[in-house]
């Protein structure tokens, strides 16, 4: 591992695979392509904080409901699909 790590790290490779990419985007497309990969970026940032807020607002709404109403839910609902199964077989 440590072998592959000072590969990566060595100016050579870098110089190289960054010659690389300029041969196949050009100069005029660079640029763009890391304007793209820091809208990406923060796209993606936002991403997890909405998913965070999300998740967190959800446990807050959860904790304010006790025990019992919520295994009245789950009879309520086992119910509903019951009744549902048995009205589609006879039809």
């Amino acid at each position: 591992m440590s072998v592959l790590l000072f590969a990566i790290e060595s100016p050579t490779i870098i110089i190289l695979v960054v010659a690389a990419i300029f041969l196949l985007f050009g100069g005029s497309k660079l640029p763009q392509l890391a304007k793209a990969l820091g809208q990406s970026k923060k796209a993606f940032k936002e991403g997890l904080d909405t998913a965070d807020h999300d998740e967190r607002s959800s446990r807050s709404r959860l904790d304010s409901v006790d025990d019992e109403t919520l295994f009245e839910e789950a009879r309520r609902r086992a119910q509903q699909i019951k009744a549902d199964e048995t009205r589609k077989i006879e039809r």
